[in-house]
């Protein structure tokens, strides 16, 4: 994905990517980093060590790109509304917006009915993994815009859009994060600007390598966050993105089109092939 020269491909674009301290969203933006971008990390934790955006920021850079930690809440309009002011006063525009932040319950809401789990439960994963890419969307758009054909919105969604997982809350906020991408989609297209739900596997982040070990399960065989970051890389720089605006991209098949592997060169098993 370099030129010749030594250029990396994605050199001089300006991404976004919202809830990367850790999982998803660190990988997705340490993939950026790698082909060159400069890459905005946002999220609420702090500090030179752990899991922090600074730390994250630090990463993207190592990486080859530019990494630029912000502080937000995405749960707060003013806290989103302060981000992209803040961008905005730094750069032109914004090629890629990666909605991905995400608020586990505490605990988490796997099992049992809606009416046993608190209705917080429902504001961190239909306000938080929803509403907050509606607002940081709404946002971007016009930096989105500035930067022209070739712009996108990748909204990190999940299977749990079309299957139980988890929680009805769960379903309901990934679906309605589905909805959100396709019909956004219609309403960018005339501007250029492309928007997909990206559909991961099981992913191997932090906090399921924490449970899996408290579990005695193994999740050798899983998604690492890199890897999900590479096939989201490798949709962006598709000559096709703007005919795959709507739609729901697999990790797994963008995998297998691109040729993407992982940090230790292999390409996990697709979600859909592990549910046979």
């Amino acid at each position: 994905m370099t030129s010749q020269a030594g250029k990396r491909a994605l050199e001089g674009k300006i991404a976004v990517v919202t809830g990367a301290s850790r999982g998803i969203g660190k990988g997705i933006a340490i993939a950026l980093g790698e082909q060159g971008a400069t890459v905005y990390l946002t999220g609420r934790s702090r500090g030179d060590e752990g899991l922090t955006i600074d730390v994250a920021a630090r990463e993207v850079t190592e990486a080859g790109g530019q990494g630029r930690a912000i502080g937000c809440d995405h749960g707060d309009d003013a806290s989103i509304a302060a981000l992209f002011e803040a961008i905005a006063a730094e750069v032109d525009r914004i090629d890629y917006l990666i909605n991905n932040v995400y608020t586990i319950p505490d605990p988490p809401a796997w099992e049992g009915g809606f009416w046993e789990h608190p209705l917080k439960v429902w504001d961190d994963q239909v306000g938080i993994g929803l509403r907050s890419h509606y607002v940081a969307s709404w946002h971007a758009a016009g930096a989105l815009f500035a930067a022209g054909p070739g712009a996108a919105i990748v909204n990190v969604s999940s299977p749990g859009g079309q299957q139980y997982l988890y929680s009805s809350s769960y379903g309901a906020g990934k679906a309605g994060l589905d909805r959100l991408s396709a019909d956004m989609a219609i309403e960018l297209q005339p501007k250029g600007v492309a928007c997909v739900s990206l559909y991961p596997g099981s992913v191997a982040t932090e906090f399921v390598r924490s449970v899996a070990e408290e579990r005695g399960r193994d999740v050798s065989d899983s998604q690492t966050p890199l890897f999900v970051g590479r096939a989201t890389v490798a949709l962006l720089m598709a000559p096709d993105l703007m005919d795959r605006s709507g739609s729901i991209q697999w990790v797994e098949d963008l995998a297998e089109e691109f040729d993407v592997v992982d940090e230790a060169g292999r390409r996990p098993p697709g979600y859909r092939l592990r549910q046979r």
